[in-house]
Parts: structure tokens; C-alpha cells; sequence
């Protein structure tokens, strides 16, 4: 069976890192989001905004961005790999400000692959 791994990574620092382990650990492929959340837009009261701000002008504040990555896994030896390289280098998921991973599995996976050009 396939599996969807997602994970909203909190510390933007962190991804270049987070990317190389999940590579090492043997992901195919990771998609990469530029994302936020609603808890971090509510907490987003600034004195500089406009009177009726736009979510562009809220979120032009680094501070409010994540990134959310995914990739699509095929087997659970894989996906078990990328989770605890994961957990090495974010540390303990339950502490504030880490992020949040989840997994779902995948019924039917079409395009992820590719033949050779030629074939």
C-alpha cells in the first residue's frame, strides 16, 4: 500500500535539512508548500497593517509562514525511515512549536512512475 506523508514543518530553518533526510531515507520526490495557519493569522495583529488588511499583508510577515511537505511513499519500511529522520532532527512532536506530521494512506497512485524517455 501507498502512503501520504505530510508534515507542516514550523521552523523554515530546519527544511533544507529536513529535505536531505527525507532523500537519505528514500523518498522519491517531495512537494513543497509555502503555508500558514490560523492560529499564527489570529495572533497576527500588528500596528503597521491597513485598516482593512489583505491576507497578502498578513502574511508578508515571516513569521507567520511554514512549510508544509509531502511526498507519496510506497511501502511502510520507507515511510517508517522518513518519520524517524524526521523525528531526529525535529525532536519530541509534542512540544510547542515543531510542526505536525501525519500519514494517510493512498488508494491509488497514478504518474509517480515514470518510464524512461524512449519506452
Amino acid at each position: 500500500m501507498a502512503y501520504l506523508l505530510v508534515f507542516v514543518l514550523d521552523n523554515l530553518e530546519q527544511c533544507p535539512d529536513v529535505l536531505k533526510a527525507w532523500e537519505a531515507a528514500g523518498a522519491s520526490g517531495v512537494t513543497i508548500l509555502e503555508s500558514t495557519g490560523l492560529g499564527r493569522l489570529r495572533r497576527a495583529v500588528r500596528d503597521d497593517l491597513p485598516l482593512l488588511p489583505s491576507l497578502r499583508d498578513l502574511l508578508a510577515s515571516r513569521e507567520l509562514h511554514h512549510r508544509t511537505l509531502f511526498t507519496v511513499v510506497e511501502d511502510e519500511e520507507t515511510l517508517d525511515r522518513i518519520i524517524a529522520a524526521t523525528e531526529q532532527l525535529i525532536g519530541d512532536f509534542s512540544r510547542q512549536h515543531t510542526g505536525l506530521l501525519f500519514v494517510v494512506p493512498v488508494v491509488r497512485v497514478i504518474g509517480m512512475k515514470k518510464r524512461q524517455q524512449g519506452r
